[in-house]
Formats: structure tokens, C-alpha cells, sequence
């Protein structure tokens, strides 16, 4: 892998703090991070996508509010220091300086010798840089390429810890005063020996220490895998996920090290708890936004720590101010259920999309419409629609003739797809991207009588007759649910979001034969806005499940919509245990069992796989699925799923995301899962 001792060459480290500081330098640019020295020290203007500037704010943010509060809390000392391992092109020290945080505070850099001298360069070379350090003008010595005042940058490789120990005393820093030691994805490069050596030496050598650390955390699930894929591609394996792959891991690890103050969260907890609701509210408006899963996945894999010793008070700056809800204890698995590649070995890349719809057409033929995934070799949103064909017991894939293909189709992500009879039908809503408008209602029209064992004879006509009230589908990430009123059909239409409004709570009666909207009346507790929720029909009415809330937080409701005399009325169902709440999952109904099957929670110590709510009892038990036939990570959001409720079979079909600036990761095949263990078992 690397050179001098297994550990990773430096060059392909150093190549992450680079694109780090144009990554941090483009969220700045579109107002996500107040900063003006990062253009000054980044170079190169890149604009990243929306998804990259939010885990960038995320990390700045962190890192920000423990800096900030450490100053706060040693303000009365004469004097205090930070030490920033790995710093890069950072630029902490300008920032404060210009706020005027650093009264008796030296900060000292240190990174590798050719990013320190780089940035000593840069600094000497810009007006207003050097202005602000003050520079002393005198010959560099050593492992200093930089010395002002208050600002101290050394070239030193941070494994070897007797250099770094040389370098720092030559350059003043005191063993004895509030020290703040800072590493934002640095430990990780290095070996675990030398990273725990430089920990424990940071604990004995300080009298008042402060640590904190910003790093990547769980490997193995499918998230996880795709990150550790990402880095290890790049030549810069993060080194200690194995040893210390979550948060409990990584704070037994500093207590051990001896420092006596250790608090962790996951970036989710710290955005809830330690970000104000106004300031969550102005960064969630910044830019059109919809990639809720891979944000909510990325910070379910990143985690802020602090730890400190020796400070009187303690330093603990992730548990002031606000309150943080417990984490939750490990999810109690009921069982698990194993995952089997369903298609014969034919190539399905047709079905390697998420953001799309399958609905079972007539027995034995799914029908995929929408997404986004491979076509012709290239990622983009899908023209063609593919079925899957049940044949003498197995599973075949292929691509459907589509009839009018100059029609409104639009090639949609996050629509709903609703059958309506032997041979139509109905798509409502969906979108291209998230700033462009909702796509309103298309019928589809398939042959009632086909071969049903050769997709090549399946043929699917998109309608170009454009159904009425189509104010109301000009939304995605809603659901569309059939009810029955005084014996006759509708369309439930509930919930989504839309290009103008982030979530919306209202909901439509559509009448089955001709689309007109029906005036039905509804009582009882209106549901939380929500959209990514699930939707079934049960007892002629609906289940509502989950979601996504207004403050992009997942609910974890259940909604049962019922028909009575005058209308219908909204009951709230009790869960027990509570539903843990969850949003982008799907969801049946089979023998008065409610399914919902993955999606994402904040929850980072397992993902979501089956939970079957009972809904006579409440009861709910949560299953994993057990992927290891699989030879591919299986992410379980943004996929769809089909019943085959005779077999007690589950089908999924697609899923996965664009995996933050680690690639997009399409699910390569569907997956069949046998529920009969699971459904008999009570």
C-alpha cells in the first residue's frame, strides 16, 4: 500500500487535505460557512454539489462550536495554545484571529514538511495573511517553516512522535498550560500504533489537555464498505476503523489512554442537539436539496470527540447548552433473514437504479418505471422501463417496448405508481431535479393478455392524455394508496414534497374512474407533514408509516386512515416497543402484519432491515438481514419492493445513492427474501 512501514504514502494523504480545502472553500462560496481566508489558502474554485457543501458545514461546524468553547471556557488563563495535527490548508488560526478570539492564545500547525513550507509560502506571498500573523521576518529553523507571534507552523511527519515532540519544544509550546490538541480525519491515515502513542503522549506530556477529534466511523455496513472502498482506491485506508469502529469503541479508547473527560456523538446527534434551530433552518434553505439519505447516511458515519484531563472545570462542549437525547442501546434483533440474488445469471443493469417504482402488473410480472442508475453504460435518469418475468420458478429481467415514447413521461425519480386495473396505470407526481416542478399524471397502458414468460413481448404505451387535477400531483416522494368509501374506488394521495414547499400534510381524494377530486371529509389527529413515509391500504383505508419530518428529522408515527359513516378518521396506532423512527423504507401489509422493510434511521449501529408491526397487538420486532451471500454492498433506501404474498416472498428491486463524495452505489441485482420463519413466527 504505502511506503515506510505500511504506512500510506504522503502524497496521496496529503492529496485529501487539497480537495478538503476546495470542498470547505465551495460550501463557503455558496454561504453554507462564513469564512474569506479559505479562497486565499484553497486556490482552485471547484463548485462542489449540494450533498459535499452540507458534510463539509457539518465538519467546520463541529470543529467551530468545541474550538470556540474551549476558548470560552480558559478565557480567564494568561494563557492557553492549540496544536492543529495534520492542519493542511486550514485556515482556524486566520479565522479566530479575525474575530478576535486569540488574546493569549499561540495556535501551532503541523503537517507533513511540503504542505507546511506550501502553506508558509502562500502566507508570506498574500497581503492580508501576513498582515494578520505579523510576520517576525526571521530565519526558519528546523522543522519551522512559519513563526509569528501567535502562529507557529512546522513541517513534521506526525508517526514520528520523538520529531514532532523536538519540533513543538523548540518552537515554545508549553507543557503546562490549557492546551486544545485538534485532528479532523488525520489519526485515521496512520498506523493504529502510532495514532494511540500520539494520544496517550498527548495525555501524559500535558498537565490541562483538550482533544478533539472528527473521523469516520462503522465499515461494515453497506455505507460503510463503500466509504472504506473510496479511500482505500485513493491509496489513504483509514487505518483505524477495524480497531475502533464506533463511538463506544473510540471513547474506551482515549479513557484507556489516559485522558478522564471522553463524550462522542455522530454528526446527526450533534446537527439535532448542538445547532440551533434557526441556524439548521438557513443552512436547509441554502441550495435545492434531496438527497436526504446519503446526507443523513454520511453523518451517521462521522463522528466529533472530546476528550480532556487535568481541566477545572471539565471540558465538555458536547454536552453544554443544549440537551442530548440518550442514544439509543443496540436495536434487539428479533432474527435475521438471509438475502439471495433472485435473477438467473443474466446481466440486470436496467435494474440498477434508485428513486423509482415497481408494481406487480399481473401474477409472476413486475413492472420498474423511473430512477435514476445505469442505461447504456453511463449514469442518468432511466427512459426505459424493465420487467421482471416469474418463469418455471425463477426470475428473469429484460427492457419493455414503450409505445409513444415522445409522450409526458419525463424520465421521473421518487413517483408513485398505482394499478388500477388488469390493463392501466395511473404514475402521479415524481421530479427531474429537485428545483424543477413536480411532473403530474401519466397513465400507463400494458396488453391484458401477454406471454408472460418473455419480457421481449411485454409492451408498455405511456398515455399522452394529460388526467385532470393535476394541481395536486405536482409533488414527489408522496404516496398514492387505493380506499374504499361507500363501496366505490379512490386514490388516497398524501404527503410529499414539492419544488416550492420541503414537506407538505395535505391530501387528496382521487375517484378511480375519472380522477376527479372527491370532497370527503376527515377527522381525528391530522398526521406531521411528512414525505419518504410508507403508504398501505388495509381495511379499505391507509397505514401511514414513518417519514421524513419538516426539521428533515424522521418520524417514527403509525397513522391508520379508517373509513366511517361520515368520511374517514385518523388513529393513531401505539407501537410496542416504539417504532424507531425511520424514513425512505417501504412498506405491505400481509395476514394483519404491518412490513416495513429498510430505509434510513438515525440509528448507526445497525441499518434497518425488516421490522413487522403487529397491528392487532402493536407489537414490533425488528429483523436484519444477513447479507453475506451477497458479494456487494445492499443499501436499502431509495429501493422498491414487491410482495408475493402466496410464496411469502419479498422481492427488492434497486436502491442506493449518490454515496457523498465517495461514488454512487447501485444495488447490482434484486434480492429475494423468504418471510415464512418470520411471519409464523409470533
Amino acid at each position: 500500500m504505502g511506503m515506510g512501514g505500511g504506512r500510506p504514502r504522503s502524497g496521496a494523504v496529503q492529496g485529501t487535505g487539497g480537495t478538503s480545502a476546495e470542498s470547505k472553500c465551495s460550501a463557503a462560496a455558496r454561504g453554507y460557512i462564513r469564512d474569506r481566508f479559505l479562497r486565499l489558502l484553497a486556490g482552485r474554485r471547484r463548485r462542489r454539489a449540494p450533498l459535499v457543501h452540507r458534510g463539509y458545514y457539518i465538519r467546520a461546524r463541529a470543529v467551530d462550536h468545541c474550538v470556540q468553547d474551549f476558548l470560552r471556557e480558559t478565557q480567564s488563563h494568561p494563557r492557553t495554545q492549540i496544536l492543529s495535527l495534520g492542519a493542511g490548508l486550514d485556515s482556524l488560526y486566520f479565522r479566530l484571529k479575525d474575530v478576535g478570539l486569540l488574546h493569549h492564545t499561540v495556535v501551532y500547525e503541523v503537517d507533513f514538511p511540503n504542505v507546511a513550507c506550501q502553506k508558509a509560502a502562500l502566507i508570506k506571498t498574500m497581503k492580508e495573511l501576513s498582515a494578520m500573523v505579523g510576520d517576525t521576518g526571521g530565519e526558519q529553523s528546523g522543522a519551522i517553516t512559519f513563526s509569528g507571534k501567535d502562529y507557529k507552523l512546522l513541517g513534521v511527519d506526525l508517526s514520528e512522535l520523538s520529531e514532532l515532540e523536538r519540533a513543538l519544544e523548540e518552537a515554545g509550546l508549553a507543557s503546562e498550560i490549557p492546551t486544545l490538541f485538534i485532528a479532523e480525519v488525520v489519526l485515521t491515515y496512520m498506523e493504529n500504533s502510532r495514532s494511540d502513542a500520539l494520544i496517550q503522549w498527548a495525555a501524559e506530556h500535558f498537565s490541562q489537555a483538550c482533544f478533539l477529534l472528527y473521523e469516520q466511523m462503522h465499515p461494515e455496513d453497506a455505507f460503510g464498505r463503500v466509504m472504506q472502498q473510496h479511500f482505500s482506491q485513493l491509496n489513504t485506508a483509514l487505518r483505524s476503523l477495524a480497531q475502533y469502529p464506533d463511538c463506544e469503541a473510540q471513547q474506551r479508547r482515549f479513557l484507556e489512554k489516559g485522558w478522564t473527560e471522553c463524550s462522542i456523538m455522530d454528526m446527526n446527534e450533534f446537527f439535532t442537539c448542538c445547532t440551533p434551530e434557526d441556524e439548521q433552518q438557513r443552512v436547509q434553505a441554502l441550495e435545492p436539496f434531496d438527497e436526504y439519505e446519503e446526507w443523513h447516511l454520511k453523518c451517521s458515519h462521522y463522528f466529533v470527540l472530546t476528550a480532556s484531563k487535568g481541566m477545572e472545570p471539565s471540558w465538555t462542549p458536547l454536552l453544554s447548552k443544549m440537551t442530548v437525547p440518550s442514544r439509543v442501546g443496540c436495536v434487539r434483533m428479533a432474527g435475521s433473514i438471509p438475502a439471495a440474488v433472485c435473477v438467473g445469471h443474466s446481466e440486470t443493469p436496467g435494474l440498477r437504479r434508485y428513486g423509482h417504482r415497481s408494481v406487480l402488473i399481473k401474477p409472476n410480472v413486475i413492472l420498474t418505471t423511473g430512477g435514476f442508475g445505469e442505461e447504456d453504460g453511463q449514469h442518468c435518469r432511466m427512459r426505459h422501463f424493465h420487467v421482471l418475468i416469474k418463469y418455471a420458478g425463477y426470475w428473469k429481467a429484460g427492457c419493455v417496448k414503450k409505445q409513444n415514447p415522445d409522450t409526458r413521461w419525463g424520465e421521473r425519480l421518487y413517483h408513485t405508481v398505482s394499478c388500477l386495473s388488469n390493463s392501466l396505470a395511473l404514475v402521479v407526481g415524481g421530479r427531474t431535479s429537485p428545483s424543477s416542478e413536480g411532473l403530474g399524471m401519466v397513465w400507463l397502458k400494458f396488453p391484458e393478455t401477454s406471454n408472460a414468460s418473455d419480457p421481449d413481448d411485454i409492451t408498455v404505451e405511456v398515455l399522452s392524455e394529460q388526467p385532470v387535477a393535476e394541481p395536486a400531483a405536482l409533488r414527489w416522494r408522496h404516496s398514492t394508496t387505493e380506499v374504499t368509501f361507500k363501496g366505490e374506488k379512490y386514490l388516497f394521495l398524501y404527503g410529499g414534497r414539492s419544488a416550492v414547499e420541503p414537506v407538505l400534510g395535505d391530501w387528496y381524494f382521487l375517484h378511480a374512474q375519472g380522477l376527479s377530486c372527491a370532497m370527503i371529509p376527515v377527522e381525528g389527529p391530522v398526521p406531521e407533514s411528512r414525505h419518504s413515509h410508507s403508504a398501505c391500504g388495509w381495511k379499505g383505508g391507509v397505514l401511514i408509516a414513518g417519514g421524513l419530518g419538516a426539521a428533515e428529522q424522521p418520524l417514527g408515527s403509525v397513522f391508520f386512515l379508517r373509513e366511517f359513516e361520515r368520511g374517514f378518521q385518523w388513529q393513531p396506532l401505539e407501537t410496542y416497543p416504539p417504532l424507531i423512527p425511520r424514513y425512505s423504507h417501504t412498506a405491505h401489509v400481509h395476514d394483519g402484519k404491518l412490513l416495513l422493510v429498510g430505509g434510513v434511521w438515525f440509528h448507526s449501529s445497525s441499518v434497518p432491515g425488516i421490522t413487522i408491526l403487529d397491528l392487532v397487538t402493536g407489537l414490533c420486532l425488528d429483523y436484519a438481514i444477513n447479507v453475506e451471500h451477497l458479494e456487494w454492498p445492499l443499501m436499502l433506501h431509495n429501493h422498491s419492493s414487491v410482495l408475493l404474498p402466496d410464496e411469502e416472498e419479498l422481492l427488492l428491486i434497486g436502491g442506493g445513492g449518490n454515496c457523498f463524495s465517495f461514488g454512487t452505489h447501485l444495488n447490482q441485482e434484486p434480492v429475494s427474501l423468504s418471510l415464512s420463519d418470520i411471519l409464523t413466527s409470533d
